[in-house]
């Protein structure tokens, strides 16, 4: 396995790789990988001749006191976990190559980027979608994974590509989850062992949701109101928001007739949490 320092560099490859014919899978990470980072490695490799790995904590995706400095780091250990899944290339430029002094160019995906986690996050999915913009470009892949964990982002990434009319096809894997049901995050290891036990509240909302729809409530501000009773038993947990919106366009809905998505955000302590579910009632009717 090779680690690629060099934007110059793995552009070269990659243009080796395309002139062989060889499909390229992609997994864009920040790094401190996971088993979820892991599952969605073992699917490109699957699937592909080669596969390539980034590890890049975007500077761009982070706000005014959020967690950059301190966001988990250990390329030692990501690369080990890499060379024992096959992965042929680990892509780790640096931010000021990334983003030199003269960088000027963002893309904003209109609509979808402001509502959700956009919201509250303002200007994180135009970092995102810059950054991914950018590794498309250099890495080229044919297929690219992500999670299901990060909703908005994969549906952010897949309008992006649909209209920038880029040749990536989009993957995106379900969630893993501990037994317990809490999604699989690399902020997870910001958690106390209490705060880890209150966290599975999150998952036990979400199946909240499913479950009352399976009985037929199809009103989303009821089921969003009980969600948020079920949460707010949690002493460590405070709501940022929980929202019931159109699985394409992210608005929300006032009556489930169509499949939905349950998405939410809250704080554990100090750790920001976030989760989702794609809920579909006419399996249910």
């Amino acid at each position: 396995m090779r680690i690629i320092r060099s934007i110059k560099k793995m552009s070269e490859l990659s243009l080796r790789i395309r002139t062989k014919g060889k499909s390229t899978g992609f997994v864009p990470t920040m790094g401190a990988l996971h088993q979820g980072h892991l599952r969605l490695i073992r699917q490109a490799r699957k699937e592909n001749k080669v596969v390539v790995v980034s590890v890049f904590v975007n500077p761009t995706q982070f706000g005014r006191g959020e967690d950059f400095k301190k966001y988990p780091r250990d390329l030692k250990r990501d690369a080990r976990l890499c060379i024992k899944e096959g992965v042929d290339m680990i892509f780790y430029p640096s931010a000021k190559e990334m983003y030199p002094n003269n960088y000027r160019t963002y893309i904003t995906v209109e609509e979808l980027s402001d509502v959700l986690c956009g919201k509250f996050r303002p200007g994180h999915f135009k970092g995102v979608a810059t950054v991914v913009a950018k590794l498309f470009n250099i890495v080229q892949p044919d297929i690219a994974y992500f999670g299901q964990k990060d909703a908005q982002q994969a549906i952010i990434i897949k309008k992006m590509v649909e209209d920038l009319n880029m040749p990536v096809r989009i993957k995106v894997m379900p969630t893993l989850r501990e037994n317990n049901g809490l999604a699989l995050s690399s902020r997870n290891a910001y958690l106390n062992k209490e705060e880890r036990k209150q966290a599975h509240t999150l998952y036990q909302a979400l199946n909240l949701a499913r479950h009352l729809i399976r009985q037929g409530n199809i009103n989303s501000s009821d089921i969003a109101r009980k969600m948020r009773q079920l949460i707010a038993k949690k002493k460590s947990a405070r709501i940022q928001y929980v929202s019931i919106v159109n699985l394409k366009n992210l608005k929300p809905t006032d009556k489930i007739k169509d499949r939905v998505l349950i998405a939410l955000a809250v704080f554990i302590g100090k750790t920001r949490m976030i989760d989702n579910i794609i809920v579909n009632p006419k399996l249910y009717g």
